[in-house]
């Protein structure tokens, strides 16, 4: 049902690789976002918690640049361990604190200078444009639905970039950085999802909202929600947790057999997306050009 939907959305949605690291540890963590472009002037959307993310990235990688430089100076004597303690304190380090982050925006151009983000006021959404770029390699953009109400029960599909793959990236223990490199894979696959529309969303005095069947998968956040036809109707923002009420406490079951007792909480987990009225209304306040369909909601 959605093989050429998920082929046309392919062509303007791309990935964000994150890697960080934690104070005291030498393990890179790998993370992934999404966000999709809008026109054809390198300008995106995603959600306002991952350009967050991508905001902090340079302030956090700055301070910690200028810890390190702190901890260089120190004397290595007996009051060293003391000193280094209250270097710790100073910059608010101590053991999982995380003190690095980069970001690579995959498949998207051949080089950038720089990026501005809008954050939205109320709700989770983000626009990001980027700049330097002199080719792009994405082909098309997004067509968002025009007009309609979105009805309870209509089959919408999501596509981002949760199960991050790639691993083209080190520790550099010389330089005490986390870096990208050449080798490795560095890519990870899309993954679509579908779903029905449960329920609409109101927040702030109007529907900002859609509920989905199925929960939107880490790294998926961004991501666009979309029909057949490949249109637009929203964009993947987050999971939300239902308690079935279906509890079971040391019930008996028969497995592989032999019996054994379980417990078990069962939740049912929805995706929630930001509504297409919403992420045209934010484009239109920062005079940001994009398209429309007629497509039938």
């Amino acid at each position: 049902m959605y093989v050429n939907a998920v082929e046309i959305v392919s062509r303007f949605t791309r990935p964000v690789h994150t890697i960080m690291r934690t104070y005291g540890s030498n393990k890179v963590m790998p993370g992934a976002a999404t966000f999709f472009f809008v026109n054809d002037d390198g300008v995106a959307v995603t959600c306002k918690h991952v350009a967050e993310n991508l905001m902090h990235a340079e302030h956090l990688n700055q301070q910690y640049l200028l810890f390190t430089q702190g901890r260089f100076r120190l004397k290595t004597d007996e009051n060293y361990d003391e000193n280094l303690k209250q270097l710790e304190q100073q910059f608010n380090y101590k053991m999982g604190s995380l003190v690095q982050m980069k970001n690579s925006f995959v498949n998207c151009f051949d080089r950038i200078s720089s990026f501005d983000c809008h954050l939205h006021p109320l709700f989770d959404l983000a626009i990001i444009r980027f700049k330097g770029f002199t080719r792009k390699y994405y082909t098309t953009f997004a067509s968002f639905i025009k007009e309609g109400s979105i009805r309870q029960g209509k089959s919408l599909c999501r596509l981002g970039f949760p199960f991050p793959e790639f691993n083209n990236y080190i520790y550099n223990y010389q330089t005490d950085e986390i870096e990208w490199t050449r080798e490795g894979n560095a890519n990870s696959p899309s993954f679509p999802i579908d779903g029905i529309v449960t329920r609409l969303i109101a927040q702030h005095g109007r529907i900002s909202g859609i509920e989905m069947s199925t929960p939107g998968l880490r790294g998926q956040s961004g991501g666009p929600l979309f029909d057949k036809d490949g249109v637009i109707y929203g964009m993947q923002s987050s999971t939300r947790h239902l308690h079935l009420g279906f509890d079971l406490e040391n019930f008996e079951i028969h497995s592989g057999g032999a019996s054994k007792k379980i417990t078990n909480t069962p939740f049912l987990h929805v995706g929630q997306c930001i509504h297409a009225d919403v992420i045209k209304e934010f484009l239109k306040e920062h005079n940001i050009v994009f398209q429309e369909s007629n497509a039938l909601a």
